[in-house]
């Protein structure tokens, strides 16, 4: 069942779904759009992409909902199958789907940003206000950074 919030701004915008190499891309170029890393938002199965730009408002969808552990800041972050924000630039707010797990409770997050980029830091905050921030380095891709290792290594052999 799709939620209220996805249903009221489906209309005029972009929607990716039922192909999910093409989702994940998709969920990558937006996040790339807006200036935030691309391991932001570690998804699986991705079913539905949705962006009306005109709203500001993002939806993605995945089969079922996703733990996800990152390595570098110890952190355990759960997706829902259906998480949704409205962005702008370095900035996702009034997001749902999203949870961060401190010490035994799992805490919803409602807003990601960057507002120095120059400082290198991403801060995460909770409805109530509470934030913590972390490196943005801690949130690009794994992957990436293995195959640029990887690519090194073959071009100096």
């Amino acid at each position: 069942m799709a939620s209220q919030a996805i249903e009221n701004y489906r209309e005029n915008a972009e929607i990716y779904s039922n192909d999910e190499a093409l989702c994940k891309q998709k969920s990558f170029e937006l996040l790339q759009e807006i200036s935030l890393p691309k391991g932001l938002l570690p998804l699986d199965d991705l079913t539905e992409v949705g962006y009306n730009r005109e709203a500001g408002f993002v939806w993605l969808r995945q089969k079922k909902k996703k733990e996800h552990y990152f390595k570098s800041i110890g952190k355990s972050v759960s997706y829902g199958a259906e998480v949704t924000a409205f962005v702008e630039n370095r900035r996702m707010k009034k997001l749902t789907g999203v949870k961060s797990k401190e010490l035994l409770i799992w805490v919803s997050l409602s807003e990601i940003c960057i507002d120095d980029p120059a400082s290198g830091k991403i801060t995460f905050k909770t409805p109530s206000g509470l934030g913590r921030s972390f490196p943005v380095s801690a949130f690009e891709i794994e992957e990436e950074e293995e195959e640029k290792k990887k690519k090194e290594n073959e071009e100096k052999n």
